[in-house]
Formats: C-alpha cells, structure tokens, sequence
C-alpha cells in the first residue's frame, strides 16, 4: 500500500474517533453522576430546589418563621374555656370582652367599667364601636361605674347576676393591668396606691368566685418595675390566695385587644393620638390565683414543654 493511501486511512479513523466523542459530548447528561448529585443539561430547565421541596417552619403565635432546629413548641396559654362565666374587671375600651366574644366565643362574660358610660366614650372615644357590638352579641353585659374598691358594688353585680334566683358567682375573674392612675410622683406612694387597689380587688373578688376548685383570679401585669415593686404573690397570699401557676402574656392571642391607659386617649395638636408608648410592646406576665386550701387538690403534673420553664408556681 502507498505511503500516501495509509496516511489517508490514519485520518479517517482519527475523525472518526473524533465524531464519536463528540456525539457522546452532545448527549444529555441527566444520566451522569458527579460524585452523589446529578448533572442537568443546559437545555433543562432550572428548577430552585430549595424553594420547591423546604417546607417553612412558623411560629403559629407570632406568625414568624422558626430557625433551623427550632420547633414550634411554644403554646398559647388561654386560661379560660368559652362556657364558663367570666367576670372582667377595669376594661377600659372593652376591646379585651370584645376578643373574647368573637374569637374566643366565650358566652357569659360581664365586663365592668370604673367610669361611667358617658365618661367612658370622653376618655376612649373609640368605645362606642365595641359597646355597640357587646350589647348586639347577646353574649355579655356591661357595668359601668363600678369601683373594685367597693363592697356594695361586688354585692350588687353578685344580685345581678342571679339565675332562678340562684346566684351566679364566677368562674374566672379577670384584672388586665391595674392601676390607679398617676395619682403622685412619689414612686412609694404610688406602690401603696396600687397595693391597696389589688388587696381590695382580692378581697371582693373572693366573695364571687365560684366555689368550684377549677374557679380562680387573674391577674396581668406588665413586668419589670414598678410593677415588680407591688409584690403581688405577698398581696395575694395575705388575702387568702395562692398562685398556681403564672407565664408570659401574649398580646396575639387576643386579636383586637390593645392596651388602654388609665388616662385615657391623649390627642396631639395634630389630633394623632400620642400616649407616648404601647402596651403590646411590653413583656407582661399573667397570674393564676386559687384559694389556699385548694393548692394540694390541683394536679401540677402538667406536660412539660419548652415554654413550661416559664411556669412559676407557688403549689409544691
């Protein structure tokens, strides 16, 4: 064979090899591996993984997305049931009765007032919106004028409350934040104003808890001083009572409901409110209050979450 025909051969068998490989390098490579992951051809669309198959996590209470190995363990503490007869006291706007009619369909709910009802809608005139929706719900009654600090006052709504002429007391009576008001600078005399307050809250509001052992008082307060200052578990246990259990309040768990100040709403010139700072803002804590003699007969052997270090008790 001539040297020329043989060289012709060697050509076509290197572009032959040549066309081969570069058919293979056409090919799709969603077959191929690298290493563990699979390889997509640039004619595939690029799907984003992460998005489709991660699953977000919320934090149902906040409605906030939870950190990588975090779990949504923090529950909301409710500690009232929709059919027992709640009794709330010092309810300001009214918007915390109102939360609990439309979303936490709670049927028997009397909400008191200190001011009366004229003076109610000069303090916070937004009011007439939530009075108009509790006295159209049928589901609860509003008491206007009506002083913690009064005897009479317990003795009258306990009357008012009768049913077949049987009287009604409550199974949950509720304090949302109490306070006197800016009675004095003076810091110490101003503990003993709201000290005094709380003991004849205690006292009164005994006299129409329910004698069932579930009944008890509530009580919120925001947390730090002043409020730490009243000493509220001494207050409590002088008058009778025992803390069961107490934990975070959470603004969320009541839509609707906003802190009110004693005061009332303050306009700017501009005709903005301006009372300066927000309750939802603050850290408040919730007390449970039952009667002494019946702290043995509860049962504490609750199922312990991550939230449950935020339990404090004074029932061994």
């Amino acid at each position: 064979m001539s040297r020329t025909k043989k060289m012709a051969r060697r050509n076509g068998v290197k572009k032959s090899k040549n066309n081969t490989q570069k058919n293979k390098l056409s090919q799709p490579l969603g077959n191929a591996k690298a290493g563990n992951l699979p390889l997509k051809s640039k004619s595939e669309p690029q799907l984003d993984l992460p998005n489709i198959e991660k699953n977000e996590k919320k934090d149902l209470l906040h409605n906030t997305p939870l950190k990588d190995g975090e779990q949504n363990c923090k529950t909301p503490k409710i500690p009232f049931s929709p059919d027992e007869r709640i009794l709330l006291i010092g309810e300001a706007d009214l918007s915390f009765a109102c939360s609990l009619i439309r979303f936490h369909n709670c049927s028997q709910v009397t909400a008191t007032v200190y001011e009366s009802e004229e003076e109610l809608k000069v303090k916070y005139p937004h009011v007439n919106e939530n009075i108009r929706f509790i006295e159209n719900s049928n589901q609860a009654k509003i008491r206007y004028s009506f002083d913690v600090t009064c005897t009479k006052k317990w003795s009258i709504l306990l009357n008012n409350n009768r049913k077949a002429s049987v009287t009604r007391s409550f199974d949950r009576i509720i304090f949302n934040f109490p306070h006197v008001g800016g009675k004095t600078k003076d810091v110490n005399r101003q503990v003993r104003y709201n000290q005094d307050l709380l003991v004849s809250f205690f006292k009164n509001a005994l006299s129409c808890l329910s004698s069932t052992t579930s009944s008890s008082i509530i009580v919120t307060l925001f947390e730090g001083e002043p409020y730490t200052l009243w000493n509220i578990r001494d207050l409590a246990r002088h008058s009778g009572l025992i803390v069961a259990r107490s934990f975070s309040f959470e603004f969320g768990v009541y839509p609707g409901y906003k802190h009110s100040r004693t005061i009332g709403v303050i306009k700017s010139e501009s005709g903005k409110d301006s009372n300066g700072w927000k309750g939802e803002d603050r850290s408040a804590r919730t007390y449970i209050f039952i009667r002494k003699e019946e702290g043995p007969s509860i049962d504490l052997k609750r199922k312990r979450d991550q939230d449950s270090s935020d339990d404090e008790s004074d029932v061994g």
